[in-house]
């Protein structure tokens, strides 16, 4: 019985693109922001066979290679990804905005047997360790002319067999190496075709839907917070190379887009453009937003726009969509990401592996179809993260009574002050209701007296005039003493990744 199923999800869960060829051929698949040029399902799953077949007999891609990519988001890079699939061959994007000494750890803990890059990285690939570099190269630029080149020239008798299996890696993405070396994190079949299901279960994703991908293919939300989802349903993807507050506006109205996805930054400065309110979003069902939370005041004027807003929270590691916070309670349960999706186990344990009541705080840990099996040629790190099958993800949660979670911060993030713990966010979240304040970060400082206390790094909004005391003074009464920042400093804009999320490490000290 085991053996029919596991037959069954190799046959119909990994080639989707083979389906809606059939289902839906003439449907279009995905659209280039910039110059509106368009694959139809029939033609992405063409592409995706002639690419996987020039692979295969130019550069002797076989089954478990890895083909590193340094590449902006180009339409084309989505049918090199099913090619590599067909193959049974590993996707590894790599991040445009590293350093060669960066890239040379990716390409030596990969050991990846094809580089593909931009020209544009040039000078970048020039910089790189030799002995890191695969003798075999492609130029993404030539990559784009010969996919031209197989469209002009479309037969019938290009069909590569599907050979990814559902448990076998699909990709590798690495991450942001906050604790040292950054660890690729392994993504199957298996997890995008359940991060897939999950998604569209909760958020009701239909053939009929339209999203702009704007998110850097390097990073999971680039490819599985809405991409792979959509491509599974047969909806429509177009491609954005970069965020662009103005032209993401204006893709929503003629493009008609009905699913929008941003972090708390992306859709502050698209409110806080004039085209914001002479933009026409009525195809918009609705706006997800990951990363952190979004205030308060951004969520009520996007409402009054008529977008509703859901909050979510995720992880390369784990989907990435985890949990979503239905529209209707995005008031009502303000900061909260929700409960978990459907094929979803969550607990909340203490720091001996004990569940903790609900609304106490502990850490999130997570087990379910959609857990990466591991980090890739790093068997400690991988043991480390995930025990008895439960992946521990260092997220400090709670939930109240009615079973909605809400982030608490990193472990590694929590400060003792006094013989007390300070959880960041929850300052970050109080602070963040200011009028004057925009966006702010807290930290755990040295201090002779308690230990560490808190520093707040703030951007104010445009124009507003606001000090140390103000905050300080804000805080009183509304935090509890050990809670209230000892430090505040100001900056024109807090570091961010390349998701809009703020990166703590990258604060002045």
């Amino acid at each position: 019985m085991n053996v029919v199923l596991m037959n069954i999800e190799h046959a119909i869960e990994t080639d989707w693109l083979k389906k809606w060829a059939t289902y839906s051929p003439r449907a279009i698949a995905l659209q280039d922001a910039e110059t509106k040029a368009q694959y139809s399902y029939k033609e992405l799953y063409y592409l995706s066979c002639r690419i996987a077949s020039h692979l295969q007999d130019h550069f002797k891609i076989k089954r478990g290679d890895r083909i590193a990519v340094l590449a902006t988001n180009e339409m084309e890079y989505v049918p090199l990804f099913f090619a590599s699939q067909r193959l049974g061959a590993i996707l590894v994007p790599v991040n445009f905005r590293l350093t060669s000494r960066e890239i040379d750890h990716i390409l030596e803990d990969s050991g990846a047997e094809v580089l593909m890059a931009q020209d544009a990285f040039k000078e970048t690939i020039e910089k790189l360790n030799p002995k890191f570099v695969p003798d075999k190269r492609w130029s993404f630029e030539n990559y784009q002319t010969r996919t031209q080149e197989f469209l002009r020239n479309q037969s019938t008798h290009w069909e590569v067999p599907f050979a990814g299996e559902f448990e076998s890696p699909a990709m590798i993405l690495y991450t942001s190496g906050t604790t040292g070396a950054p660890k690729g994190a392994i993504i199957t079949q298996k997890m995008m075709f359940w991060n897939s299901i999950n998604t569209g279960l909760r958020l009701n994703l239909t053939q009929n839907d339209v999203n702009v991908s704007f998110l850097p293919f390097f990073h999971t939300a680039g490819w599985n917070v809405l991409t792979t989802p959509l491509l599974h349903r047969g909806a429509k993807v177009i491609i954005a190379k970069k965020f662009e507050a103005e032209r993401i506006l204006e893709l929503c109205q003629t493009e008609k887009v009905t699913i929008l996805f941003g972090v708390p930054t992306t859709m502050d400065m698209m409110y806080r453009s004039p085209q914001f309110a002479k933009t026409d979003l009525t195809s918009v069902r609705y706006a997800i937003v990951g990363g952190e939370p979004m205030p308060i005041d951004l969520i009520k004027s996007w409402q009054e726009k008529g977008i509703p807003i859901r909050q979510g929270f995720g992880l390369t590691e784990f989907g990435p969509n985890v949990f979503s916070l239905p529209e209707e309670d995005s008031i009502r349960k303000a900061g909260s990401i929700g409960f978990p999706n459907f094929y979803v186990d969550v607990r909340v344990v203490d720091d001996l592996g004990e569940d903790v009541k609900a609304g106490e705080i502990g850490e999130l840990i997570l087990k379910g179809p959609v857990c990466t099996p591991g980090y890739w040629r790093n068997g400690e790190a991988t043991a480390s993260a995930i025990k008895d099958g439960w992946l521990h993800t260092g997220d400090l949660v709670r939930s109240d009574h009615e079973g909605y979670y809400y982030v608490a911060g990193r472990k590694k993030d929590m400060f003792i002050s006094g013989g007390e713990n300070v959880y960041p966010v929850e300052i970050e979240r109080f602070l963040s209701s200011h009028p004057k304040i925009r966006e702010v970060a807290v930290v755990g400082v040295r201090d002779e007296k308690w230990g560490e206390v808190g520093k707040a790094f703030i951007a104010t909004v445009d124009g507003a005039n606001l000090n140390s005391e103000e905050v300080l003074q804000f805080c009183q009464g509304n935090l509890a003493k050990y809670k209230i920042p000892k430090h505040v400093s100001f900056l024109p804009e807090l570091p961010k990744g390349d998701s809009g999320k703020i990166l703590k490490r990258l604060l002045p000290s």
